[in-house]
């Protein structure tokens, strides 16, 4: 698929201001981050999309060749290839919900974000009672972490990284096109700005090794399904002493017998009979905190809704605490006794001469409409 105009993606005109641009990039990096569209794969695909607009036209020397040459201009120039994936529109531009990086300059941060390792991502699914009322986790998993017998250098023991004589130690090059000159990664220490002439044989020079770690988290009363908790410096680590990422938690809801959640309120349906909804009854029904008496008034409808105040979940942005809507169902027997059966027929000769308002109402527009 041919790649799109990096201004059409952007939502912006060809003589935009460098604000414009990062203003545009600002909107739809929030509204596509994967952090708010989890497992959504269109909105990664916009997401880098945009990264690879903004990579471009916030560059100048970038942006002038492809206002004149398009997107064949900036081949084997190092931008305008896309991204292989998010994180490395993270280690790029910074995290948008962290700032610094590029990010820092849109969000009015202006400071430089310390590199970082990669982020690691992990899913937890809790009843909804935990839900309710907050509860602990313990997480397993594996994560990369500096390498002990070389300090994460990836030097053999008594040795140590030497300065890359491609990029002089900076990690980067200027290549010529044209008319300009455009900076990129070292191609000889791959951005690094050093060489590891004697690498170590635990790591083999990566600085990094595998290490299985529990992590226990806190999961505040209230959270919704679908959110993230950040769990800062618990992700990956990064070659050469770079700090860790972060450790992204994403929670989910476990099926539940009798409950789902409506916002802050708790919902389920409570099926009573014919004669509990007419003549009303105090029934025993299932909370978020176990058990609880209900009344169901006399004349209840089939349908009706119950509310149990205070009863809900816990709001994660406020104090203000949900209901428990109830949502009464009169069940209809399929099978009755001779004696139900004989008072039943009673009632119904009762009813046709004490009929009530709507069905009143029913039977004068019936009549009314077949003359």
């Amino acid at each position: 698929m041919a790649a799109r105009d990096y201004y059409e993606v952007l939502g912006v005109t060809r003589d935009a201001s460098d604000s414009e641009i990062k203003k545009a990039y600002r909107k739809m990096a929030l509204k596509y981050h994967p952090d708010k569209n989890p497992g959504d794969e269109a909105a990664e695909r916009h997401f880098k999309e945009a990264a690879e607009a903004f990579e471009v036209l916030s560059d100048d020397e970038k942006r002038k060749i492809y206002d004149v040459h398009g997107h064949e201009g900036l081949s084997g120039m190092g931008g305008g290839g896309g991204f292989s994936n998010i994180e490395d529109i993270f280690r790029n531009f910074g995290d948008i919900f962290g700032g610094g990086g590029v990010f820092g300059d849109i969000f009015g941060g202006g400071q430089t974000q310390q590199r970082r390792g990669e982020s690691l991502r992990a899913h937890v699914s809790i009843p909804l009672e935990d839900a309710a009322a907050g509860t602990r986790r313990t997480i397993s998993l594996r994560r990369k972490v500096h390498c002990q017998p070389c300090s994460g250098s990836g030097a053999a023991a008594g040795s140590r990284p030497t300065s890359c004589g491609t990029c002089s130690g900076t990690g980067q090059v200027l290549r010529s096109q044209g008319f300009f000159s455009v900076r990129t990664h070292c191609p000889n220490c791959q951005g690094q700005g050093e060489i590891i002439e004697n690498p170590c044989g635990s790591c083999r020079g990566i600085g990094l090794t595998q290490k299985n770690e529990e992590i226990e988290i806190e999961i505040p009363a209230g959270i919704e399904e679908g959110m993230i908790l950040r769990v800062n410096g618990r992700g990956n680590e990064g070659a050469r002493g770079v700090a860790a990422g972060d450790l992204q938690v994403v929670i989910g809801y476990e099926s539940h017998a009798f409950f789902q959640r409506l916002d802050n309120h708790v919902g389920f349906e409570l099926p009573v009979s014919y004669s509990q909804a007419v003549l009303g009854s105090e029934v025993e029904v299932p909370t978020l905190e176990g058990k609880a008496l209900l009344t169901v008034p006399a004349g209840t409808q089939s349908g009706e809704v119950l509310r149990m105040r205070g009863m809900g979940f816990n709001s994660v942005h406020s104090r203000r605490k949900g209901d428990q809507l109830v949502e009464v169902t009169v069940e209809v027997p399929q099978n009755i006794s001779e004696e139900q059966e004989e008072l039943l027929r009673q009632l119904a000769e009762i009813e046709e001469t004490e009929v009530g308002s709507r069905r009143r109402g029913f039977l004068d527009r019936f009549k009314e409409y077949f003359g």
